[in-house]
Parts: structure tokens; C-alpha cells; sequence
């Protein structure tokens, strides 16, 4: 499984949570472990949840996005997860240790 995380930059598990999926400067890859396993630069050349199929994403934790966004990545087979944290392995920790539900709809910020 890979799972990806909007960040600010590149450091890994202490790197921060981006506020937004869209609108983050990087993508932090991550195993089921939780290991950190690459990071990739945010573009505007593709939608989000494109470039992050193209890469393999399976899941993505991050702290808000909306609902357009929920239903691409439904559409691509991504799981999404929204949750307030704000490191990588926070968020991680998270969705790891909690019982956490996919987003929904009502998850998406406006």
C-alpha cells in the first residue's frame, strides 16, 4: 500500500501537514509501515489526485480537500482520509491507531 500526504517539504515524518490537498508544495509517499519512501513537488500541470495515481498512491491522509477532489480520487480507487494532525507522522499515527472512517462528502471543506 502507498499512502500519500500533502506536505510543506521534504522532512519526511516531521514534515508538516499542508492545510489544503490541492494547494500543498509536496507529496510525501509513505508504506503501510509508516516509513517515509519518496517525495514528490506539487504541480498544476494535472490534477492532484491524478499525479498521485500516476505515482501509485493507494490512500491519501490529509487535513482537508474538497469534494470534487473526494470523488476523483474515488473515481482513481484512492482511499481518502481526512484528519487534524500536523506532522506526517502524526497524521500517519492517526489513521494507523483510530478507528477512522474514508471521507465523505460532508468531510470536504468548502
Amino acid at each position: 500500500m502507498k499512502i500519500a500526504v500533502p506536505t510543506n517539504g521534504n522532512k519526511g515524518l516531521e514534515e508538516t501537514v499542508a492545510d489544503h490537498f490541492g494547494r500543498c508544495a509536496t507529496y510525501t509517499f509513505l508504506n503501510e509501515d509508516g516509513r517515509v519512501t519518496g517525495t514528490i513537488k506539487g504541480g498544476h500541470e494535472q490534477l492532484p489526485p491524478q499525479l498521485l495515481k500516476q505515482h501509485g498512491a493507494d490512500l491519501v491522509l490529509c487535513k482537508s480537500l474538497g469534494s470534487k477532489a473526494i470523488d476523483l480520487c474515488n473515481k482513481l480507487g484512492i482511499q481518502v482520509y481526512v484528519i487534524p494532525a500536523n506532522t506526517v507522522k502524526e497524521i500517519f499515527n492517526a489513521w494507523k491507531n483510530e478507528s477512522i472512517r474514508p471521507a465523505a462528502k460532508e468531510d470536504a471543506c468548502d
